[in-house]
């Protein structure tokens, strides 16, 4: 059995299973559960979610060993049943798979250890080495058809992992390694590094699973095939970026978008494809079906970068910003990126382009999706000084104790910028530093009364005088189309009182969002007096529309704009242009400005908006 897997890879591209962890949670068990050992205590619920992949057509299980080593299962006091627990998952497996009586695959599953290791950590390689080799050796006794090493974001432990593989027995090894939204691993390794750290290492084949999802996945492939040319790949994406809903994760991608999806990850090399968190037996059936099918794929690959959101700042008394808004007239703000590295030639192109077409704000953020970035304050500063144009900073309270929070916003007004977007801050877990600080001592509502009734009033959070007062002026987030609407409007009150000046909300793609919003508070607080700056992100193209809609959540297309957007095929930009302008147009009569999100640094799409505003409405004032 051991070369059946290498020699299947050689004539077809195989279908594996999807999330079990997902299953399992949906069937009751929670997330503080050990799902390790229910291989022991609940054999049944781990074999109905087995069979339910194999009658949707997957070719492969995975065994429910994700965290069966004895690091995570010292957690839940099971450190000395390694062997039973591991063994149990493959016997189960095998028994549900004799009897489909189908000649399918069985995968040891193998995930990190759950501890960082040296350099990063206090374990050390051997010790790590030791505890995948009992795990490994569990698996392989067995009698598994593979070894799965995956969900990995840290290079020296996986190199580890599968060196135990390699040690410890003979089977095909699979080593696949999740990444972050900016097509990166936590550590901060990019794709065309792990393809050939992994081929080095010695893995038969190169894998990515979980990440985001489908589109992501897909771009990533791609560059580590270029990399490694003859490698064999492993694709299993999550079903888009999680939310939470109720108390409940939610996955935003239906089974059809992974039918699509599963084309386009064949025709893009990889032989092994998949599901990851949040995929049931239904996408799976989905990938099957389009996998059977003599279609192509047209499926287009975009370089996407998540969005972030920021807002203006400069001059002294009110800001320009701020008194454009309280005049009523309509404001046009745009969100740019910090650089990675020390050049700005690229942003200060973009923000002159943006601030000729008539933007009124640039929005600066601050360490989006907790990458490392140059300082937005510098970004500010640069551009008010270079361009022109005020500036907003994104102003995260995650990260940052008392202590700094003040010394911050002393700092960032000796630099000159006034305007200030409160909000949570992107988690470290996400970015490049995931062990560096993450908490907080204040929460956006505290943070905009420490500014407003403290800083602004000429004292610091102890009460004690600061010299002269700030003169800040301070926006915060809205959500118009909630999850939890009485929550959103608890929130948005809490930082009405605490003192906020103007609200900037996530993408909409509907003008009547607002409205229903807003009624909703009215009813309990009165109406809503302070500025609201309504998120518009313009669609490039079909697929741009299909991934939004599918995999970012808190985002909904409407079929119409979608239909759009696919019938003008090549000229999607151009669609997406007159949709954004049409909709920024329908919602004056309530919002106060705009705020545009650029995809794909299309910063020459968004003066193209601005213009056609501009021209068409002059300078019209809200009421």
């Amino acid at each position: 059995m051991t070369n059946k897997f290498l020699n299947l890879l050689a004539t077809q591209t195989l279908l594996a299973d999807g999330a079990m962890g997902t299953m399992l949670h949906a069937h009751g068990v929670g997330f503080d559960k050990c799902f390790d050992e229910l291989n022991l205590t609940n054999p049944s619920a781990v074999a109905e979610i087995h069979r339910a992949y194999i009658e949707a057509g997957a070719q492969l299980i995975i065994t429910n060993t994700f965290g069966a080593n004895r690091f995570k299962l010292s957690k839940h006091g099971l450190q000395d049943d390694v062997v039973e627990i591991n063994k149990a998952s493959v016997d189960l497996a095998k028994r549900v798979v004799a009897a489909s009586f189908k000649d399918m695959l069985v995968a040891g599953d193998v995930g990190p250890l759950g501890v960082r290791i040296a350099p990063f950590g206090r374990v050390q390689p051997e010790e790590a080495r030791e505890a995948f080799a009992e795990q490994i050796k569990s698996l392989a006794d067995a009698g598994v058809d593979v070894i799965v090493i995956e969900t990995f974001s840290d290079l020296y432990e996986i190199r580890e992992a599968i060196k135990a593989a390699k040690q410890t027995c003979e089977l095909p090894v699979v080593a696949s390694v999740t990444f972050t939204r900016d097509d990166r691993t936590l550590l901060g390794d990019e794709p065309m590094k792990v393809a050939r750290t992994l081929r080095d290492a010695g893995a038969d084949v190169i894998g990515v699973n979980c990440s985001g999802g489908p589109a992501q996945l897909l771009r990533l492939l791609k560059q580590m095939k270029q990399a490694v040319p003859d490698g064999k790949f492993w694709i299993k994406p999550n079903a888009g970026w999680p939310e939470q809903v109720g108390g409940r994760i939610m996955y935003p991608a239906d089974a059809e978008y992974f039918g699509d999806y599963a084309l386009s990850f064949r025709e893009a090399g990889a032989v092994i494809v998949g599901g990851c968190c949040g995929t049931t037996p239904q996408h799976i059936a989905a990938m099957k079906k389009a996998l059977e099918s003599n279609q192509h794929s047209s499926v287009l690959i975009q370089t996407s970068e998540v969005f972030e959101t920021s807002e203006v700042s400069d001059v002294e008394p009110p800001t320009q910003f701020a008194q454009k808004l309280e005049r009523g007239e309509f404001s046009i703000c745009v969100e740019m990126d910090p650089p990675r590295g020390l050049s700005t030639h690229k942003l200060l192109a973009g923000a002159s382009l943006l601030a000729d077409a008539g933007a009124d704000v640039i929005n600066v953020a601050d360490s989006p999706m907790a990458r490392m970035r140059m300082s937005a304050w510098a970004v500010c500063d640069v551009v008010q000084r270079k361009v022109g144009v005020e500036t907003t900073i994104h102003f995260p309270t995650r990260g940052r104790n008392l202590l700094r929070v003040q010394g911050d916003l002393l700092a960032a007004h000796a630099l000159g910028i006034r305007n200030i977007f409160v909000v949570m801050g992107d988690p470290t877990s996400i970015g490049d530093y995931p062990e560096a600080m993450d908490n907080y001592d204040l929460v956006p509502s505290g943070l905009i009364k420490l500014i407003k009734q403290g800083f602004n009033e000429g004292i610091d959070h102890s009460g004690t005088s600061i010299g002269q007062p700030t003169n800040f002026f301070v926006g915060a987030a809205l959500n118009l189309c909630p999850p939890d609407v009485d929550n959103e409007i608890k929130n948005l009150h809490r930082k009405v009182k605490a003192g906020a000046d103007f609200f900037l909300t996530q993408p909409i793609y509907r003008a009547d969002d607002g409205p229903k919003l807003l009624e909703a508070y009215e009813a309990k607080h009165g109406k809503l007096i302070q500025p609201i700056l309504a998120g518009i992100l313009p669609l490039v193209g079909v697929k741009h529309a299909n991934f939004l809609h599918n995999e970012v959540p808190g985002i909904s297309i409407p079929d119409e704009a979608r239909k759009r957007i696919e019938a003008a095929g090549d000229e999607g930009v151009k669609a997406g242009v007159e949709i954004a302008v049409e909709l920024i147009e329908q919602i004056k009569p309530w919002a106060g400005g705009v705020y545009i999100m650029p995809q794909f640094h299309k910063y020459d799409m968004i003066a193209e908006i601005i213009e056609k505003v501009k021209t068409e409405t002059g300078t019209q004032v809200h009421k």
